[in-house]
Parts: structure tokens; sequence; C-alpha cells
């Protein structure tokens, strides 16, 4: 933070600046780990609101989460054989594979970045 003074007739002001958040937009992961850190971790939660690291370190979380989740579904499909052949043949059956995938990756992504401090 940048922090100056005004002089009010004879007190200094303190002229409370936040430093700018970084760009990006809180997705799903983001979002999430959000909310975990509110309910169940207060004091850290706190602590980085009031250090302005709060936004970035979301971001980082989901970043990460993000990479984590795209190569567990990728592994998972290719170990499991959902392939665009099998999507090509029988869609339903691809439909359920993959959902039943993302959710297993999606559950081990919780455990491993969002609820872990």
């Amino acid at each position: 933070m940048n922090l100056t003074y005004e002089k009010c007739g004879d007190y200094l002001i303190p002229n409370l600046i936040p430093d700018p958040e970084p760009d990006g937009e809180l997705r799903k992961f983001g979002l999430m780990r959000k909310q975990y850190l509110k309910e169940n971790k207060s004091g850290i939660y706190q602590g980085m609101i009031l250090s302005g690291k709060l936004k970035e370190h979301l971001l980082m979380v989901q970043e990460q989460a993000e990479l984590q989740f795209d190569v567990l579904v990728e592994q998972m499909a290719q170990r499991e054989g959902v392939t665009e052949q099998l999507k090509e043949e029988n869609q339903m059956l691809w439909v359920q594979r993959m959902n039943n995938i993302r959710a297993r990756a999606e559950e081990i992504v919780r455990a491993s970045s969002i609820f872990h401090i």
C-alpha cells in the first residue's frame, strides 16, 4: 500500500490507496477456494484481504486447479478408453463416461487444491 498523509487542520489524515488488484476473473475453482477460506479459515482469509493478496492467491489456486483438472480428465479418459471413436459410435455412452470422469477429477482437485492449506 502507498501511504501518504494529508494535513487537515492540526491533524495528519492518512490517504489510504490500496494496490490495484490483479486482472483476471474468478471462475469455479477460484470461487470455491474463496468460499472455503471464508467459512473454514477466516483468519487466513481476513489476513489476505487486509494485505491485498486474496485475489492474487485465488487466481493462482484457480490456475493450478484448472490445469490439474484438465490433465486428470485427459489421463482418465485415455486410461478408460473414452475416445473420439466412442463418441462417434455411441454418443450417450461417451457423455455418461465423460461426466463420470469429470466428477471424479473435480473431487480430486477439490481435495488436493481447494481444501488444502
